[in-house]
């Protein structure tokens, strides 16, 4: 069962990151997603990581979504959705309304400090334009793990193809 939230990790939780990341995560805020034991599936990340923009605001954070997104990418998913992406227009638009949702959550999610920052470094228009993952044309998917990490903190329509073609969701304990 999957919970969202903005939670501000516990000192467990980030060790459990840590453990499922095989690294220390740098920039993250939040947990925005967990299984039913509150298990972190997701991360929120700062903008800015050492000044550069973070290519993602949500980083999946789950070895098992991970591992099994990974399978679909090998297997040629990704291909196979862009040209489904091509043929189903309403696909397309709810596509463009998830990219839509990332911008508006990634800069209300910056403090009036970071934004400053943003601002002075000269990437606002980079955050104002690029969708998920920090993507440039919205007809292309680039990597179903920021889609499905943003589909399980928000709205994302790759995230939603990807649970009913799938089951990636059931996977979630």
């Amino acid at each position: 069962m999957l919970t969202q939230l903005q939670q501000i990790p516990s000192e467990q939780q980030k060790a459990l990151i840590a453990e499922e990341l095989g690294r220390e995560p740098k920039g993250m805020t939040y947990v925005t997603a967990t299984d039913s034991s509150g298990r972190p599936l997701v991360v929120q990340v700062e903008a800015l990581v050492d000044d550069k923009p973070f290519p993602t605001l949500y980083w999946l954070s789950s070895r098992l979504l991970v591992k099994e997104l990974s399978h679909l990418e090998a297997a040629g998913v990704i291909k196979q959705l862009e040209t489904r992406l091509q043929e189903d227009q309403q696909l397309l638009a709810d596509y463009r309304k998830s990219h839509e949702d990332y911008i508006q959550r990634r800069w209300s999610a910056m403090t009036p400090e970071i934004r400053s920052r943003v601002e002075a470094l000269g990437f606002a228009d980079v955050f104002k334009r690029r969708g998920v993952g920090g993507i440039e044309n919205w007809q292309q998917v680039r990597c179903l793990h920021t889609q499905y990490a943003h589909h399980l903190s928000g709205y994302n329509a790759i995230g939603e193809w990807l649970d009913s073609e799938f089951g990636i969701g059931d996977l979630i304990p």
